[in-house]
């Protein structure tokens, strides 16, 4: 059978959501679980952007072997240095270099002719090619470009001496067939095309990503672009969980492999989720929390008899356990660690040791501890935090002003120090993130929030989920507790540390403070 490879960019194009801002341990950890997942290229990121993305490619490229390690630069010598800098100690490293090709982006972004771009391109595959011997060349907007053109460049880019040539549609314009003959004639125009592998890197402004890059792989590419969860700029790229498993589910159709291992896309699709805070939709699919759920009485009858009547894949085949695993106060740390073993997760002994004191903590609010908590406990043990939670005071009711203190913890060198203030709000939740306001000295603007419970019973934790814009910077953060005002403290303090690592804000008001 034909083999499709996957280029996964959550790292790099995924990260470009708005709201996400992953910080190199939580990359990392990405990383590892997408190698685990078993994709053929990791985009790990931008590296000329900034000095976090170069050292979190670097650090990728180093302790992830099993898989190329790609890292982005613009057709410029600048760029190129910098990426061959950032994965040089990859076992399998590639330069994916690339330039606008369209009309609009010729004039108004790049000011150059086409002659300009044609030499452009031929100069950043010399010098990529110079540093690795696999070279990616992407013609951005190339959905909206000229045939010709693009088959003249990607012939000037192969044998300047690209091994990958990626067709995009940037901006989500295409239709599936008109996508499909799009590449097929390009691919017909290019000379040296027997030599390379082909790509698509579809976008999703019109809901068409994933079916665009299915299209394509009827007329013979061999690679696709894509994210977890659909992730990426605006609307998202493809999603990789359901390429994967529309390739899987219909080899009868296509008559592909990939090297996908499918019982890892549950687990990937729900770290990815939690670290960047951008929240699944219930009826999303393949990963949806209702992509396995049946509430029609007709659908149940038939479910009940034979899975097969409504299902065309199963929960395990996406690696979703139905069976919950139970732990509670009484459980050992034995229990604990083989269970967070058995889901996977790779938490090491020191990361273990306040991961059980947090277990035991929760365990004492609830009765039963099941395989959703440890995953939240895992997750939120990668922030390292400039402020930290202390206490918090809530006076609210129906004839009462919502008031708020909250106490915060503040890394200050070796001396942590005790933050304090008060505050009036709308509502309780609101009175205490204007306290933390206060603390730091920002004004937060809550742009999105969101409380959905991690599993079912009356005892589940709550995760709350916020969107804070800090000036012209936009965050995301996530908290989890069984009480819904702590989860929301926790999460918005998430957002804030977040914006603290990056640099965007900084605790102005660094004296103790008294009410």
């Amino acid at each position: 059978m034909r083999r499709i490879e996957f280029f996964d960019t959550t790292l790099r194009d995924g990260e470009q959501s708005p709201g996400v801002a992953l910080n190199m341990e939580e990359k990392l950890q990405i990383a590892r679980q997408l190698e685990k997942l078993g994709v053929d290229v990791i985009e790990a990121g931008f590296p000329i952007t900034s000095p976090g993305d170069f050292q979190a490619v670097s650090i990728i490229a180093e302790n992830v072997r099993q898989t190329t390690i790609a890292a982005l630069a613009r057709a410029e010598a600048k760029d190129i240095e910098r990426a061959w800098e950032a994965i040089q100690k990859a076992e399998s490293p590639r330069i994916h270099t690339f330039i606008a090709t369209s009309p609009i982006h010729m004039q108004y972004k790049l000011r150059k002719n086409p002659d300009q771009v044609l030499e452009q391109a031929k100069f950043a595959v010399e010098l990529a090619k110079s540093k690795v011997t696999d070279v990616e060349f992407s013609a951005e907007d190339a959905s909206r470009s000229d045939v010709e053109f693009l088959g003249r460049i990607f012939s000037i880019a192969i044998q300047a001496g690209a091994t990958v040539i990626n067709i995009p549609d940037t901006v989500g314009y295409a239709m599936p067939d008109e996508f499909a003959a799009f590449v097929k004639a390009v691919m017909e125009r290019t000379k040296g095309i027997e030599k390379v592998k082909v790509s698509v890197h579809c976008h999703n402004d019109l809901g068409l990503a994933v079916a665009n890059s299915l299209a394509a792989v009827r007329v013979g590419i061999h690679q696709i672009e894509c994210a977890v969860n659909g992730l990426g700029e605006r609307a998202g790229n493809a999603a990789l969980e359901e390429i994967a498993m529309a390739l899987h589910t219909r080899k009868d159709s296509y008559g592909i492999e990939t090297g996908i291992v499918s019982k890892e896309i549950s687990r990937t699709s729900s770290m990815v989720s939690r670290l960047t805070g951008m929240r699944i939709q219930h009826n999303k699919a393949v990963v949806g929390k209702n992509a396995f759920m049946h509430e029609s009485g007709i659908h149940q009858d038939g479910v009940l008899k034979e899975r097969s009547t409504y299902e065309i894949m199963s929960p395990e085949s996406i690696g979703l356990e139905m069976n919950t695993i139970v732990l509670g106060k009484h459980s050992g740390r034995h229990a604990v660690k083989q269970s967070i073993e058995e889901l996977g997760l790779d938490v090491s002994d020191n990361r273990f040791e306040k991961l059980f004191e947090d277990f035991k903590i929760l365990a004492e609010k609830k009765k039963i501890i099941t395989a959703a908590d440890l995953f939240a406990l895992a997750d939120t043990q990668h922030m390292t935090e400039e402020l930290s939670l202390d206490y918090w005071q809530i006076l609210s009711g129906n004839n009462l002003k919502p008031t708020a203190t909250i106490g915060l913890w503040h890394k200050n060198g070796d001396n942590d120090e005790e933050l304090v203030k008060a505050a009036y709000g709308d509502g309780p939740v609101a009175a205490a993130y204007k306290a933390i306001d206060k603390i730091i000295g920002v004004d937060g603007r809550l742009l999105n929030y969101s409380l959905q419970a991690i599993d079912s019973g009356e005892d589940s934790q709550g995760e709350v989920t916020v969107t804070v814009k800090f000036g012209d910077h936009t965050v995301a953060g996530r908290g989890i507790s069984t009480d819904i005002i702590e989860a929301s403290l926790k999460a918005y303090l998430h957002a804030v540390n977040r914006a603290l690592d990056k640099g965007w804000i900084s605790v102005k008001n660094r004296e103790k403070q008294n009410i």
